[in-house]
């Protein structure tokens, strides 16, 4: 993988900027359909993956929680078979594993019902409702009334996946720059901090600052991504056997959140977590990082300020539980119980790259813009890790279409 500098002008077809999943699987599906494609995929890190594609559990999400037709319910059931096979044919590790989804209130116990209306009609195998009794079986430490089961879940490690697609992008002819920040847009040349490129077509899919970059493409767009931290915690080795698959708590429907849950990976650790802080930068992976640019950008959008006002009480709770482990711990405790202060220990974090729109509302599915000569991914949430191959195929097929 190239890394020398050079400030050369780059002629391409095609033109990935960001190597996190989405743009390494569209490069991929790229490649795969048209092979002696001209194609380059810049980054600006120095691996592939170090922002939202690296940072989470490696969770393989079944598709249980989207609106079915959705785009997120469509691209997680394709891309989640898609992303297996490529596990499976580049001997990548996968976890088997159960999740059972726990309610505790009458409330939540009504929600588990349209759960699981949704994962019959998105097609999830297996799943069941079950009560006190059965989920004793399967999880002897969680304590509910019902749950939602479901028997046939994965987990993998998405930092390998990337890896290995970038070795594999090079093996089918593509070529990935890292240490490629892109700075600006002049008459159709991509200006990047080493090299130049004069793409046919652009794809963006930048993350974090995927909306800066299609501002810069196309103008002005009517949205802006808000850096939401996910914080977790680590449990100790000696209480791992506490937890035999994935426990989460019921969802809220409001929020496009799933609580802090608890997830065995694949290096036989176990996380707590994520919650859900608004972050003061775009890559403010600490609680003490702070960027006036991002922070400014974000107080001047209308949008951010409705949407504070409508959630303002559960962001102060998770404000709150960031900076309290006793808050942090009696949530883990609706799950399991018997897990204590003390058995848990810091982790790592991750940013979630929200997009608010100008009426304050959180944008839910997965978004793509475009104009002739650009393509843009500005909202890919979770579960875009697990959807990366059917996303990547979507916007592949955009570019094809430019590029006859």
């Amino acid at each position: 993988m190239q890394n020398n500098v050079s400030n050369s002008m780059k002629q391409c077809d095609c033109f990935v900027i960001g190597a996190g999943l989405v743009g390494l699987a569209t490069a991929y599906q790229l490649l795969k359909e048209r092979p002696h494609l001209k194609l380059i995929v810049g980054e600006k890190e120095i691996k592939p993956a170090q922002h939202q594609s690296g940072r989470n559990s490696g969770v393989v999400h079944s598709g249980i929680y989207y609106k079915p037709g959705s785009q997120k319910a469509k691209n997680c059931m394709q891309g989640r078979a898609d992303l297996l096979k490529y596990c499976q044919e580049s001997r990548l590790p996968i976890l088997p594993i159960h999740k059972v989804i726990v309610a505790q209130t009458p409330r939540e116990e009504a929600y588990l019902e349209e759960l699981q209306q949704r994962a019959k009609a998105n097609g999830v195998p297996g799943v069941q409702v079950v009560g006190p009794d059965r989920l004793k079986e399967i999880e002897p430490h969680v304590r509910a009334a019902q749950a939602l089961y479901l028997p046939q879940c994965q987990v993998v490690d998405y930092q390998a996946v990337a890896e290995s697609l970038c070795n594999t992008i090079e093996k089918m002819g593509g070529e990935v720059i890292f240490g490629e920040k892109i700075l600006d847009l002049q008459k159709n040349t991509v200006i990047g901090s080493r090299n130049c490129y004069q793409p046919r077509v652009t794809i963006n899919c930048a993350g974090l600052f995927s909306d800066r970059l299609a501002k810069i493409f196309m103008g002005s767009i009517e949205h802006r991504i808000c850096p939401f931290r996910g914080e977790y915690y680590l449990l100790s080795e000696n209480k791992r056997s506490l937890v035999k698959g994935m426990i989460y708590p019921v969802p809220d429907p409001r929020f496009p959140f799933l609580g802090v849950h608890l997830t065995p990976m694949v290096n036989g650790r176990v996380e707590a977590g994520p919650n859900a802080v608004l972050a003061l930068a775009r890559e403010g992976y600490r609680r003490s990082d702070f960027k006036f640019g991002d922070m400014g950008e974000l107080l001047a959008f209308p949008g951010f300020w409705i949407m504070a006002a409508r959630y303002w009480k559960a962001g102060m709770y998770e404000m709150a539980r960031s900076f309290s482990k006793t808050l942090f711990v009696k949530d883990v405790q609706r799950l399991v119980p018997d897990i204590e202060d003390r058995d848990l220990v810091r982790g790592g974090a991750g940013i979630r790259a929200q997009v608010i729109k100008r009426d304050g509302s959180l944008m839910d599915d997965f978004a793509i813009l475009e104009d002739q000569r650009s393509i843009h991914v500005i909202n890919a949430p979770s579960p875009a890790a697990t959807a990366c191959f059917s996303i990547g195929r979507t916007i592949a097929g955009k570019a094809m279409a430019r590029l006859a």
